[in-house]
């Protein structure tokens, strides 16, 4: 087959002007093609008339193919099609008594499962949150009770934090093995609409990932794995080995029953998420190698979604093939730090999304039909590890973020890594800063989950706010106006204050008074690293796999699902030498 890139024709055309621009493109007749498949299907607003651009299969008998691709050999949008269909790299014997650990059951956690199943693996799944439904009634606890359960929210369950999202199904990873085409097959078979195979912004929706999740949950089992749901490791076990520790098991706590016991194993994937902090204390205080690593901080902002989709699309708002209009925007500071949108949800809801008690965080998310009044995104300011709290100077920060004893032990180490290389900071820094502005902001939004807001107006004049305009919050369990001003450290403040306008130039309306910021947004990533080697293991601990977002390795469903397909494939293969 012939791939074609860049066809480009009218938003309104007739389903006969594809191939008709096929075979023109090709100088070919329509009737040489003897089938053609929309790969990729995005829109071109960037001039006044909105365009559909296609990147389409051409099927076309074998002699004419090779015609074709030796004339057009210098054209970079036609090539050969590539080989989407996924290859397993191994196959686990009959017999083989070992079975492989996966901790945590978000988008890494699910893939890598689903692979080595699929492989003949049968892995146990460790989840320390709930199944999805109990997870989704739970969320609504806080949302609409201000009642929140730490191992059962938009953190923690079954589906991982992007169950609670818009659900997008893109990434800007590097991909030579199609390794995100396998991850929207499964998506598909599991329930998802076909269309996301085509989209170039495709979403599946928190409703929809639902079901989609339930029914991988389903076909893991099926194939032989076992899935232990409010289930919380607590500690690593390891041997000496050459050149470090290698892994023989993990200790878990039943949540259920309160009855810790011990899992023998020689290989895991720790696909645990952004948000396992504790986790995160207890494999450094094992010795497991981590860094820390930059990520951003901000608000989450709302605007009419009428509003973006006239910005983006012009006249064609609220064209039926269009729907909710997304945006990307970056602006560098003169400060040097650089703001930007995150995590853009088109007709969606800002919601809570802690996992831990006193402290206040948003996210945002959107169903399918993208079709609620608000159009919401994170404004978010880069930070690196120069940014997070000190050691001896910044101790009561690190004893408020893991209590005395320990927070004070964390900040002599890092007082002391700093002193003998100063460009080494701690890896649980980030999670002090992050923990520090999560209580503050439960304390501006009043002591009870709401969460502290202003409006884009005041907030760029430096002044509170009192009462809400035309745009109201979406944010449950409810915002608490005020000035934001003590939400962020100085310099985001500024930063912000200053990209502001700078999008409403980009954007018309982006700047508007009765906007309103939300906050505080502090998981866009992991705020640190577990480094890994070519085999995809940790460095000094054989057989512990660190995989997906928490480990610093993903940045979203797509890219989580990838490297979990990835991780799975090189445990199977090391399993097997």
């Amino acid at each position: 087959m012939i791939r074609l890139t860049e066809l480009k024709l009218p938003l309104e055309h007739a389903p006969e002007a594809l191939p008709a621009l096929i075979a023109r493109t090709l100088g070919i007749a329509p009737g040489d093609i003897s089938q053609h498949t929309v790969y990729k299907r995005s829109f071109d607003a960037r001039k006044a008339e909105l365009q559909q651009v296609y990147i389409v299969d051409v099927a076309l008998p074998p002699a004419l193919e090779a015609t074709l691709l030796a004339r057009f050999a210098q054209n970079p949008h036609i090539r050969p099609s590539p080989d989407l269909v996924y290859h397993p790299v191994a196959q686990a014997p009959a017999g083989l008594q070992e079975r492989p650990v996966v901790v945590g059951f978000g988008p890494c956690g699910i893939f890598a499962a689903l692979l080595l199943a699929q492989m003949g693996f049968r892995p146990i799944v460790i989840e320390r949150g709930t199944k999805v439904r109990q997870r989704t009634q739970d969320t609504w606890g806080l949302w609409r009770k201000h009642v929140l359960k730490p191992e059962s929210n938009v953190q923690f369950g079954e589906g991982g934090a992007g169950t609670f999202s818009d659900g997008k199904l893109y990434s800007q990873i590097k991909d030579p093995r199609h390794l995100g085409r396998k991850v929207m097959h499964e998506f598909v078979l599991a329930g998802a609409p076909e269309e996301i195979l085509v989209e170039a912004h495709p979403h599946i929706g928190t409703f929809k990932l639902v079901k989609v999740v339930e029914n991988i949950r389903e076909q893991i089992i099926a194939l032989g794995g076992e899935i232990r749901f409010e289930q919380r490791v607590t500690d690593v076990l390891l041997d000496d080995a050459p050149g470090g520790k290698r892994l023989r098991g993990l200790t878990v706590l039943d949540l259920a029953t309160g009855t810790p016991y011990e899992l023998r194993a020689s290989h895991a994937v720790i696909a645990l998420g952004h948000s396992s902090r504790d986790t995160f204390a207890m494999l450094w205080d094992r010795g497991v190698s981590m860094s820390a690593k930059p990520f951003s901080i901000g608000f989450r902002i709302e605007h009419p979604q009428g509003l973006i989709d006239r910005a983006r699309w012009g006249k064609y708002a609220g064209h039926p093939l269009l729907g909710a209009a997304d945006y990307k925007l970056v602006h560098h500071a003169k400060n040097g730090r650089a703001v930007y949108s995150f995590c853009m949800c088109p007709g969606g809801t800002v919601v809570a999304a802690t996992s831990e008690p006193g402290r206040v965080v948003t996210n945002g998310m959107s169903q399918y039909s993208r079709n609620e009044r608000n159009a919401n995104a994170g404004i978010v300011v880069g930070i690196e590890p120069t940014d997070y709290p000190d050691g001896i100077r910044d101790v009561a920060d690190w004893q408020a973020a893991f209590g005395a004893e320990d927070g004070l032990r964390y900040a002599l180490q890092a007082a002391a890594m700093a002193q003998q290389q100063p460009a080494q900071h701690h890896p649980l820094a980030g999670i002090v800063l992050q923990r520090k502005l999560e209580a503050q902001a439960y304390v501006l939004g009043g002591c009870n989950y709401e969460a502290p807001g202003q409006l884009v107006g005041d907030f760029i004049a430096g002044q509170p706010s009192t009462d809400f305009g035309n745009v109201l919050p979406s944010y449950k369990p409810g915002v608490h106006l005020g000035d934001l001003h003590a939400a962020l450290p100085a310099y985001a403040i500024e930063a912000m204050r200053e990209a502001l306008p700078a999008f409403g130039r980009k954007i018309k309306g982006f700047d508007m008074p009765d906007a309103v910021l939300t906050g505080v947004e502090t998981r866009t990533s992991s705020p640190l690293r577990i480094p890994r080697g070519d085999d995809l293991q940790s460095l000094n601990v054989r057989g512990l796999y660190p995989a997906g977002e928490g480990a610093g390795y993903a940045g979203g469903i797509l890219s989580a699902g990838v490297d979990g397909i990835k991780v799975a494939e090189a445990l199977a293969l090391d399993l097997l030498a």
